[in-house]
């Protein structure tokens, strides 16, 4: 009887972690873009935008509301956390002396994975 109880024990604390650690996986996206300028420098404060573009029934094409912004940190380097794998357009713009310099890129991101993009602004 005391084997019999146990195995009952063991049995249950087995379910248990299994129940507790199987179905907890981490599936963040994370985008990293960097922005340089043409001789590989990375530029702060440049703006970068995130955005899918999606074809309608008609032919046209509009821009989905899944989208993000943010600015460059002093390397350059902004990132972005998804819940769900998508495949994004990157364009990038920084304004100095009057000039707008601009990149544009696509990134498409992996369940559970980070992913740098680098773009040159020009």
């Amino acid at each position: 009887m005391k084997l019999r109880g146990f195995f009952i024990v063991i049995a249950v604390i087995g379910l248990g972690f299994l129940f507790i650690t199987s179905c907890k996986k981490n599936t963040d996206c994370v985008a990293n873009v960097v922005c340089n300028d043409s001789t590989g420098v990375g530029i702060s404060g440049a703006t970068v935008y995130l955005y899918a573009n999606v074809k309608t029934p008609v032919g046209g094409t509009i821009t989905a509301d899944l989208r993000a912004t943010g600015l460059t940190d002093e390397a350059g380097k902004v990132s972005f956390t998804f819940k769900l794998p998508a495949i994004y357009d990157i364009k990038a713009l920084k304004t100095i002396s009057a000039k707008t310099y601009s990149a544009l890129g696509i990134i498409k991101l992996e369940e559970g994975k980070g992913v740098e993009k680098v773009v040159v602004l020009r």
